[in-house]
């Protein structure tokens, strides 16, 4: 099997990411579960933005680079 046939991830492009993600957006971009970033909330290690009325989760972009040790600027 040749290289070129293996199927690879997707590059994470950190200019096309919106300032505010999802919880399920994070899990993927970190590889951790959403529970886990629920966790890293309360330990204050990710904090969490709620919207709307069901308190739904936004994580910063800037602070999700820093996690991955990525200069956001």
């Amino acid at each position: 099997m040749s290289d070129s046939s293996k199927s690879s991830a997707p590059r994470l492009n950190i200019h096309d990411l919106p300032d505010l993600l999802t919880i399920k957006e994070v899990s993927e971009i970190l590889r951790v579960s959403p529970l886990t970033l629920k966790r890293w909330g309360k330990r204050g290690k990710l904090d969490a933005i709620r919207i709307n009325s069901r308190g739904d989760r936004r994580y910063k972009k800037e602070s999700v680079l820093w996690i991955l040790g990525i200069d956001p600027s």
